[in-house]
């Protein structure tokens, strides 16, 4: 995959890994990573990940090697929950 030469630290990203193929069907498995960058050298991204929305995985910083990244793409910020004092019905 062609990447980016600079990406800006702070900028949401999610950035798909790819593990290789699955032991039991031999289909490629991927994991992906969505959070904001840290730092970006051309070889390796750091990235904060962020939590999970279900709450089932904090947030962690993650360092991400390059020839591992099938797919990277900036993503919107997650909105955050509605406010329930402010419905009106």
């Amino acid at each position: 995959m062609r990447l980016p030469a600079t990406i800006p630290a702070g900028a949401r990203l999610v950035v798909r890994i790819a593990l290789g193929p699955d032991r039991e069907d031999g289909r490629p498995k991927f994991r992906d990573y969505i959070g904001h960058v840290v730092d970006w050298n051309g070889r390796r991204l750091i990235l904060d990940r962020d939590p999970a929305a279900n709450g089932s995985r904090p947030g962690e910083r993650v360092t991400l090697q390059a020839e591992d990244m099938v797919a990277l793409k900036p993503v919107p910020e997650r909105r955050s929950p509605p406010d329930p004092q402010n419905f009106s019905r």
